[in-house]
């Protein structure tokens, strides 16, 4: 496939001009992981990226090769990734943080809103992807980072206790209730807050979602969408599956007891991510993955989140490391390694294509062919409080469904202003 270096060309024109320092750089030193050094490098001749413990581990060898083949040295720095996005945010205003840090897709808006990331140039190599990866890092029209890793939710099935996943919802509850256990079906929620996440693509078998869409797949913040008819339906059937109607939504279900009750065989069908797979083969489970069933009729479209590289826009070494990224992370090799590290499928088509011979990986790519991205537009920030107490209110019961969710809907439109 052809790659277009416009990366490296420019990186060349640095290094002739000799605004590129290489001699602070020892091309001996192995790039290691590290907790310390979070200030960004003094000399240009170095890249400071932060990342968690398990994709520092699978970046050993590729910031090595980086370091030998272009003198520049890669400082990995691993960090908490759930304190990433809101230390990046601090501290690139400031001309401090990385020249690169990993986080998810959906955090794209509010950094360009904030002005903290610099474009990603992937030129041709764009077309190397997988269009949900391609689409979830485009804003505006340009791309705000280089994807390495799609995930979305599905059915975990227990093969010993269903053989199939049924297409519609009732009826997999009714074969979840056939196999005898304690629970049908299983999803972790939240008492207060529900898990708008989770539940989503029940929510868009009603044909409601929550933006409209643009012709280029980008998110319309002015088109505010969750308030239709569809969402009064799902509204609707919330509160038929919760408290006061067959039970089967449970509030009291934390993400980490469903995924303990699923792994004692307290249930057959388990919607989750492929994040809870190996702990379940681990407890003896023979996990299938399967499709969504609808609820609602249609299309039952859950999530797509891409785990994604950015550049500070502060960065003072911006054209490394877009070399870095380009024509050294997004590699079928490097991309494989995450794979590994983290159990998400691959952003790039051709690590994606060969981690398909994984079954669940199988699994989870043919229900992620009909997932859409996550909105990254900031005003998504104002829509979850407001989403998720509205829902945990319609499973407990009480009040007008319909009421509830058109209020819900108003609360958020005046947020949106």
């Amino acid at each position: 496939m052809k790659v277009k270096k416009k990366g490296a060309v420019a990186l060349g024109l640095l290094v002739a001009s000799g605004i590129l320092a290489l001699a602070g750089c020892s091309g001996s030193t192995t790039a290691q992981p590290t907790t310390s050094g979070d200030a960004q490098a003094a000399t240009s001749g170095e890249l400071t990226v932060w990342v968690d413990a398990d994709r520092a581990r699978a970046l050993e060898d590729v910031a090595k090769k980086f370091e030998q083949e272009k003198g520049v040295k890669v400082n990995l720095v691993v960090k908490d990734y759930g304190k990433i996005r809101d230390e990046f945010t601090a501290q690139v205003p400031t001309g401090k943080g990385p020249d690169i840090t990993i986080g998810g897709h959906d955090w794209i808006g509010a950094f360009v809103k904030d002005g903290i990331v610099a474009p990603v140039e992937l030129g041709d190599k764009a077309a190397d992807f997988e269009k949900v990866a391609i689409e979830a890092v485009t804003y505006d029209g340009k791309t705000y980072g280089l994807p390495y890793a799609i995930e979305n939710i599905a059915v975990l099935r227990n093969t010993a206790l269903a053989d199939s996943t049924p297409a519609t919802y009732d009826e997999m509850i009714t074969k979840g209730r056939a196999a005898g256990t304690e629970y049908p079906f299983v999803v972790g929620l939240d008492p207060q807050a529900s898990d708008p996440y989770h539940l989503y693509p029940f929510q868009t078998s009603f044909g409601t979602s929550v933006f409209g869409r643009n012709a280029d797949g980008s998110y319309d913040a002015s088109k505010l969408t969750i308030g239709d008819e569809g969402g009064q339906k799902f509204a609707a059937w919330l509160t038929a599956q919760g408290d006061t109607g067959t039970k089967v939504l449970n509030l009291n279900l934390s993400g980490d007891l469903a995924k303990e009750a699923f792994n004692a065989g307290k249930s057959p069908y388990f919607l989750t991510g492929p994040w809870n797979v190996t702990d379940a083969q681990k407890a003896g489970i023979d996990v299938a993955v399967d499709a969504i069933p609808t609820a609602g009729g249609g299309d039952a479209q859950p999530f797509a989140g891409v785990q994604t590289f950015f550049v500070s826009a502060k960065s003072a070494n911006a054209l490394i490391a877009n070399e870095f990224l380009v024509n050294y992370i997004a590699t079928a090799d490097v991309q494989t390694a995450l794979f590994k590290a983290g159990g998400r499928p691959p952003a790039l088509t051709a690590a994606f294509d060969a981690a398909k011979s994984d079954p669940i990986v199988a699994g989870f790519a043919k229900v992620g062919a009909n997932a859409v991205p996550m909105p990254s537009i900031p005003q998504m920030g104002s829509v979850w409080d407001d989403w998720g107490k509205t829902e945990a209110a319609l499973i407990k019961g009480g009040g007008d469904p319909a009421a509830q969710w058109t209020q819900m809907a108003d609360s958020i439109a005046a947020k949106l202003g």
